[in-house]
């Protein structure tokens, strides 16, 4: 695989990440494909390589990107050298960047990425898509991850993979969860293990249907690639939800029980994994979701449930007349910051609150301090009239 060079000036090292670039003869939409954000999680690089090239801008409607997350990692083949570039997309976090003259390597890689993300957000007034390129330390079917807002949900429907929602309570700082703050469209695809060459596969029937529905290029044999991914998938396209994760302290002695995949069933009292000596077992009788196969990353394991489809049906009718209003009538409910859909929960008041009354709204939790949380709310700052044209809409 070959990893752009340095190049001196920022503009330069911009255009030096974009390892694709095809402008149609149509107008559309753009889409914009982030692959290698970890440096050992190549597949998504070879995909795009494999895929991107046999296109002819003749038939291209809109733009089409390809690119690098991490090229120092990727250079390496590491999931990072530094820190994690991507836990590190906090409005905190970029504002203190700017600030910083002695940059590490990932908070480099960051400036320039955020110098893309910038210069295309004003070069277009078409809908935007992003969409993230990963593989797992672990055996995995190939699935969709997203923060739950409505646009991201419609257009991950178009896929015959699970999807899993509600993994940015559980993270802090994915590049995704920040566009979403901006309002845009945006998901992540986990093609399967890292070192399977399936993930190639399963990754390039993903990057043609993601053109397909995003009207971006007409595939009259685009069932090859459905079927592609249902088979991979093993024809599971529920919606899950994240209802636990193990975070891996600072040296802390982590290691998973050998032979675990992601979306494998487990009854609670499973023994998991092991902690400084001391055995982890689950707490759940549910699905384990990403258990951690590599030295680096804090995420040990995810725990997830599949969502009944009424649920999902009633969160979006009230998402769509904006009930969440009514959740300021609740005590030790307030608005934090309404433009930008963020409320502030008194914990003294509403400790006891199911958080499935807040899913159901849109709401996923950070917490603020020992006493309050903060509560963010995508569909309020969905760009909706922006895909509102978008066949799949």
């Amino acid at each position: 695989m070959q990893i752009s060079a340095k190049i001196n000036n920022k503009k330069s090292k911009v255009t030096n990440r974009i390892f694709h670039h095809i402008k149609g003869n149509y107008s559309g939409a753009t889409i914009v494909f982030f692959a290698g954000i970890h440096g050992n999680e190549t597949a998504g690089v070879s995909a795009l390589n494999s895929v991107l090239k046999t296109l002819n801008e003749k038939g291209i409607c809109g733009e089409i990107y390809g690119v690098y997350g991490n090229i120092k990692a990727l250079q390496e083949n590491k999931r990072f050298l530094d820190s994690d570039l991507n836990r590190m997309w906090t409005l905190k976090q970029l504002n203190a960047i700017k600030q910083k003259e002695d940059r590490n390597n990932e908070e480099q890689e960051q400036e320039e990425l955020f110098l893309f993300i910038n210069q295309l957000l004003e070069s277009t007034q078409n809908p935007i898509y992003f969409i993230d390129l990963h593989t797992t330390s672990s055996k995995s079917l190939p699935f969709i991850t997203i923060n739950d807002a409505l646009i991201n949900r419609k257009f991950s429907s178009c896929f015959p993979v699970p999807v899993v929602l509600g993994i940015e309570e559980y993270l802090d700082g994915p590049l995704l969860s920040y566009l979403n703050t901006l309002g845009y469209l945006s998901l992540g695809f986990e093609s399967g293990q890292h070192t399977d060459p399936l993930a190639i596969k399963n990754c390039e029937a993903f990057i043609y249907l993601a053109l397909r529905h995003a009207g971006h290029l007409k595939i009259n044999n685009f069932k090859k690639h459905e079927d592609e991914l249902k088979k991979a998938s093993r024809d599971i396209s529920s919606i899950f939800e994240v209802i636990y994760k193990y975070h891996i302290e600072q040296k802390e002695m982590f290691l998973m029980e050998s032979g675990f995949e992601s979306f494998q069933d487990i009854k609670k009292e499973t023994l998991l994994a092991t902690s400084n000596g001391k055995n982890i077992y689950s707490d759940y009788s549910a699905k384990l979701f990403m258990p951690l196969y590599q030295k680096s990353g804090n995420d040990g394991f995810f725990i997830i449930k599949p969502i009944p489809r009424f649920f999902l049906k009633l969160s979006e009718l009230l998402r769509k007349v904006k009930a969440d209003s009514l959740l300021t009538l609740l005590p030790g409910i307030s608005w934090h910051n309404k433009s930008l859909g963020v409320l502030k929960a008194n914990l003294s008041v509403t400790r006891f609150m199911a958080k499935s009354i807040f899913h159901l709204f849109g709401y996923r939790n950070k917490q603020l301090d020992k006493t309050h949380l903060l509560l963010y709310n995508r569909e309020r700052v969905s760009k909706n009239k922006m895909y509102q044209n978008e066949q799949w809409y």
